[in-house]
């Protein structure tokens, strides 16, 4: 479902990166491009920049990374990352996010929150509720107060090909680690990350059994 996802939101080929047998007779049998990666990579960047070498794509070519357990993503979200890397040039990255207005998510460390600067892009990311509305706040995150910037980050990544590549070669950082946010090891570096605004988040992806059951009632509600 979600190679299909992929394919139709344009992409030019869409590639299944995975460091198990399984998935790629799964993905084989489906019709769709597998390719077994090396079972050590810290994150599904590092994962993407070994196909993307693989590959030999082209400095300039626009990779999209797609979570393999989002099986309800729309494809107009897919296309949107890829759009907003291709428009802004000085960007190694783009991402999106929608905008956040539960007080129950802000406070929830598993809800990424992103604050951008006044040209989108991103000043920082953090499973912490940023920005911190110091009055509204001072007695717990209850209710979020009228005006508050608040955005939820949305897991979906575009990058250039050569970025890529780069990216492999960093050393991971402090921010990166203690926050468990890849991203944050390319804000650390001084690269910049675009991230565009959708208002409505995808469906939530599938991470449990629960989950999956949820997933196949709304794929197939007869």
């Amino acid at each position: 479902h979600v190679a299909d996802r992929a394919r139709q939101s344009g992409a030019a080929e869409v590639v299944i990166a995975t460091d198990h047998a399984d998935i790629v007779r799964a993905a084989e049998a489906h019709g769709c491009t597998a390719m077994m990666t090396r079972s050590d990579h810290a994150s599904g960047t590092d994962r993407i920049a070994e196909v993307a070498a693989a590959k030999r794509l082209a400095d300039d070519a626009i990779v999209v990374n797609v979570q393999g357990d989002e099986p309800l993503i729309p494809p107009e979200l897919i296309s949107g990352v890829a759009r907003q890397l291709a428009t802004h040039a000085d960007a190694a990255i783009a991402t999106a996010c929608c905008p956040l207005s539960d007080a129950a998510q802000m406070s929830n460390p598993n809800v990424v929150k992103v604050v951008r600067d006044k040209t989108g892009y991103a000043l920082y990311f953090s499973r912490a509720p940023i920005p911190f509305a110091r009055d509204a706040f001072a007695n717990g995150i209850t209710t979020m107060p009228s005006g508050l910037p608040a955005f939820r980050h949305i897991g979906i990544y575009a990058y250039r090909a050569r970025f890529l590549s780069e990216y492999a070669r960093l050393a991971p950082a402090a921010i990166e680690q203690a926050e468990a946010l890849e991203q944050l090891r390319a804000l650390w570096h001084g690269y910049r990350i675009s991230v565009m605004v959708t208002e409505k988040a995808p469906h939530a992806g599938v991470d449990t059994p629960a989950d999956l059951e949820l997933v196949r009632k709304l794929i197939n509600p007869g």
